[in-house]
């Protein structure tokens, strides 16, 4: 069995195939599942599965099956399916959930994301650590298996998955939009018609073919070269709208009819205004890389808004914690509390289409009351001490009469502007993220923080 060390993250397992991730140490990790299930949730007798894409999906699949089944619970396999798939399996059926996914990584990538029922998230601090434990104790020949195996089924939900996602709107009000989504040969492939086919929408779907090798670019739409391909065929069809899915589709990236990218934080506040109609005095989760137009417009909606780390297993738990009807990240992860409290970029896709509708305009002039302010993207930049850089940082903004916390790295705010700077889980990086009133505002202030990291 591989080093789970290095594969093991903060909120889901994740490595390159074979050399760190493979069938042997999938089955030592089906049975680390099976086995935290079994005391975390004593009544639950099955566990669901599903993959993406990915050529080494089907190997590594069966492997974790045979490790949950040696263990003596059932395995309900839904095959190829998005990562919001398996949170709408778990939720429906009422059982934990395995997503076999490296999501927006290279082609040489496999992992797991790992859910309880109802789509209840794992991380490293509520059962990644423990289900590492006993993998590694079943690699060393000392965990029993059970008396009586499981079994395996195996199961097809997309239809009534896309069902579920038409119940966000009302269907019936839709307008014919000109629709072009880039899956990038992800799971999006597969859930964008299974979803709009039926819906009154002129769509193009480019790249739609699912191939984990991704010959046309790869599927991570938060960086800038992989849009370029949705822009132009925005611009040469005419579009009223671009949706770019990254790979197990989760996560969708918007561009309007102009070929402008829209910001994650943009799509949370126009979502977070649409739900908080139906929910007024709502609460509302967003990270703290966020703009701040998030909790302008949540006020301005009414409802309430409610500062998170980044993360989603952090989002998840304040949303259930706090009761929150709806959930952003600047990353463009939506979650809704309609679909267990889970992220999903169908979802949010729909409902966007629904407001686009709604609107006598197109997409930039229904964002245009949202565009208040200029940011820098996230910056990265290569440290020998990163935690000595953040005092640093933190001891001179502070001095200067600035607000500061440490929720999440660390976060400055002297109102006209602000920034957050955190390390990087994995590399020796600081990311900083920082927004101001304008473009040339945002420079100045970059060139004057960097100036205190250096």
């Amino acid at each position: 069995m591989h080093d789970l060390d290095l594969i093991v993250k903060a909120y889901d397992i994740r490595g390159t195939f074979p050399d760190q991730i493979d069938a042997t140490t999938c089955e030592a990790l089906g049975v680390g599942f099976a086995e935290f299930i079994k005391v975390a949730e004593p009544d639950t007798t099955e566990v669901v599965i599903a993959r993406d894409m990915r050529p080494s999906g089907p190997e590594l699949v069966a492997a974790f099956s045979a490790g949950v089944r040696r263990q003596g619970l059932d395995v309900i396999d839904i095959g190829m399916g998005s990562t919001d798939m398996i949170y709408y399996a778990s939720g429906s059926i009422g059982a934990p959930g395995v997503m076999f996914t490296a999501s927006h990584n290279p082609a040489e990538y496999n992992g797991i994301k790992l859910c309880k029922s109802g789509a209840a998230p794992i991380g490293e601090d509520s059962g990644l650590a423990d289900i590492k434990a006993t993998a590694q104790a079943h690699a060393a020949g000392d965990v029993a298996a059970a008396e009586t195996a499981g079994t395996s089924s195996e199961r097809q939900l997309l239809e009534a998955f896309a069902a579920h996602v038409h119940s966000f709107v009302d269907t019936s009000a839709l307008k014919p939009l000109k629709i072009v989504a880039d899956t990038a040969n992800g799971m999006g492939g597969l859930v964008v018609p299974a979803v709009f086919d039926s819906l009154p929408f002129d769509v193009e779907i480019m790249y739609p073919e699912l191939d984990g090798t991704f010959p046309n670019h790869e599927a991570n739409p938060i960086a800038p070269e992989n849009l370029v391909d949705l822009q132009a065929r925005v611009l040469e069809v005419g579009a009223d709208i671009g949706l770019a899915f990254d790979g197990d589709a989760d996560r969708v990236f918007l561009v309007d009819e102009k070929a402008q990218p829209v910001s994650g934080s943009l799509t949370t506040a126009l979502l977070a205004a649409a739900i908080l109609r139906d929910n007024p005095g709502g609460k509302v989760i967003y990270n703290l890389i966020c703009s701040k137009v998030v909790p302008e417009v949540v006020a301005e909606s009414g409802g309430e808004s409610i500062r998170s780390r980044v993360g989603h297993s952090f989002i998840k738990q304040i949303m259930a914690e706090e009761g929150a009807v709806f959930g952003g990240e600047h990353s463009a992860h939506y979650y809704f509390r309609d679909n267990w409290r889970a992220d999903s970029g169908i979802i949010a896709s729909i409902m966007i289409l629904a407001e686009l509708s709604a609107f006598d305009g197109t997409l930039s002039e229904l964002l245009a009351p949202l565009q208040r302010y200029s940011a820098s993207g996230e910056i990265n930049t290569r440290v020998d001490d990163a935690q000595a850089v953040i005092a640093r940082v933190a001891a001179h903004f502070g001095d200067a009469g600035a607000q500061v916390d440490e929720l999440d790295g660390l976060t400055v705010d002297f109102g006209e502007w602000w920034f957050n700077l955190r390390a990087s889980n994995t590399e020796p990086l600081l990311r900083l993220n920082l927004e101001a009133a304008d473009d040339d505002a945002v420079a100045a202030r970059v060139a004057e923080v960097q100036a205190v990291m250096a």
